[in-house]
């Protein structure tokens, strides 16, 4: 009897730690209706950018998440056009894009963990415009390790020709180099997504047009720049037969590849048959591998939501992460998603394009800091509910074998907007957690569901101090510290936020 008390003592405190979750406290001027941004954790402290139309601040929370101070950024223009944040230990960047007169800025600010400037702000390019400009020019891109930062802009005047201009920055905003260099394209067809910057400053980023009605994807490659090269490099993505869908690209510093992933069909309109998935070594500059995964009647089975068939069991899901291993390995996760109107579905093709310019299609798909968007991207005025569902985890070796594949059953929908929707992932090292919301006896919980390495689903308890009247928006939530993360949720009509330790 001692023995068996002795071993509950010594576990006990481990499920108290996992489960653990504090709340700030609402502030009166936050509401659904606010813009923000979690910035991460500086100098101890939790921050979070907040925008109420011109009222811009930045509220600063303390470990036990209780507000130290709300901090007015006075020096911000009254409308700006975005803002982005680059987190470090003990500072962060501020950088903003405004419009004054025909001239559109991107500014730095340079802020301590209290929100307080440090030094003079840095101008890091101007762009001369003709009338109100009401869309974002630069795209800001940081590297993994936070030492490299990247602004860069598309003139895309010229049909024929885009004029790239790449700015690059170490952590101190000192400019290691600036190139302009055009790129023909197709008379407007090209579209570029998923533009990243490895540790060593190379841009990389994927190119491709669309067929038809933007139903998939043709001519797919993707390019790269190195830190300080004045030319593209374009290597065209041979994708054989096989149709691809919607193309993911992740950076792997640690075996300097790049992988590129696709779901593909066989033909046009018919269902997704497998994943195809090209590994490209950096070091070799050459291609280390091209690999088609056909998806089993079996791993169909598995993924299939209540509704579908086994056919068609993949026709909702979208690649939402690939997440790299040591050894070359990795991780893709993806996720069933779909809408539903009065009497029809939201079709697959039109969730993921839309009427989407070739820069739009990468800035679009939620504003950096003003999550509350439901899911707009897709062009659709009619919807009125929101579906996400399964999500499938598959593992790779690093010859992009598949190692195992699971899956996290959930079944979510919102006829009110996507906030609440979806999941977010915890990696703590020796497991990644998915949490998401999930109605339980008619109540709405934030569950925690856990993956091993080697594809060992655990569902963990409920949390403790899941008060009631919070509503998670999970989705939304920024991972702060290896244990940590914040996540964005609302009491009432107000918003505020939750720490969960692990």
């Amino acid at each position: 009897m001692n023995l068996r008390l002795l071993a509950l003592l010594f576990f006990l405190p481990i499920f108290i730690q996992a489960q653990h979750i504090l709340y700030s406290d609402p502030e009166q001027d936050d509401s659904r209706k606010t813009d923000f941004e979690i910035i991460g954790r500086v100098s101890g402290n939790v921050l979070v950018f907040k925008n109420n139309r011109s009222d811009n601040a930045i509220s600063i929370y303390n470990p036990e998440m209780k507000l130290v101070q709300r901090v007015a950024l006075s020096f911000l223009p009254d409308r700006f056009t975005n803002v982005d944040f680059v987190q470090y230990p003990e500072f962060f960047f501020l950088l903003c894009e405004y419009q004054r007169k025909n001239i559109v800025h991107l500014t730095a600010y340079k802020m301590d963990g209290m929100a307080q400037q440090i030094g003079q702000p840095v101008e890091l390019d101007t762009t001369l415009v003709s009338g109100s400009n009401n869309g974002k020019i630069y795209t800001n891109i940081v590297s993994e390790d936070k030492q490299r930062i990247m602004a860069m802009k598309i003139n895309t005047k010229n049909p024929k020709t885009y004029n790239f201009t790449t700015y690059l920055f170490d952590k101190n905003l000192e400019l290691l180099d600036r190139h302009q260099i055009p790129m023909l394209v197709q008379d407007h067809a090209d579209l570029f997504t998923n533009f990243e910057l490895d540790i060593e400053g190379q841009l990389v980023f994927t190119r491709f047009a669309r067929i038809g009605n933007g139903d998939y994807l043709t001519h797919v490659s993707f390019v790269t720049k190195g830190p300080q090269s004045d030319t593209f490099a374009i290597r065209d993505i041979g994708a054989s037969d096989h149709i691809l869908d919607e193309l993911k690209l992740k950076v792997d510093n640690y075996n300097h590849r790049y992988l590129l992933s696709a779901f593909y069909y066989k033909q046009r309109r018919g269902n997704i048959e497998g994943l195809y998935t090209v590994v490209w070594d950096k070091t070799s500059d050459t291609k280390f591998k091209e690999a088609v995964t056909v998806f089993s009647d079996d791993l169909r089975t598995q993924a299939k939501s209540s509704e579908s068939n086994t056919k068609m069991a993949f026709n909702d899901y979208f690649i939402k992460k690939i997440i790299t291993k040591k050894d070359g390995g990795y991780l893709l996760i993806s996720e069933a998603e779909f809408t539903t109107t009065r009497g029809s579905a939201f079709n697959r093709m039109d969730y993921m394009y839309g009427p989407m310019n070739p820069i739009d299609y990468y800035n679009s798909p939620y504003s950096p800091y003003s999550p509350y968007s439901p899911y707009n991207r897709y062009g659709s005025t009619g919807i009125n509910r929101y579906n996400a569902e399964n999500i499938l985890v598959l593992s790779f070796d690093k010859n992009s074998n598949m190692e195992w594949s699971n899956v996290i059953p959930k079944s979510q929908f919102d006829d009110e907007g996507s906030n609440q929707l979806s999941y977010q992932t915890v990696n703590t090292g020796g497991e990644l957690h998915f949490l998401y919301n999930q109605f339980e006896k008619r109540t709405l919980l934030l569950m925690d569901q856990s993956i091993s390495a080697d594809g060992k689903i655990t569902r963990l308890p409920t949390f403790h101090n899941l008060d009631k009247g919070y509503s998670f928006m999970p989705r939304i939530g920024k991972q702060v510290a290896s244990n940590q993360i914040i996540i964005p949720c609302q009491f009432k009509n107000y918003l505020c936020f939750a720490k969960i330790d692990f």
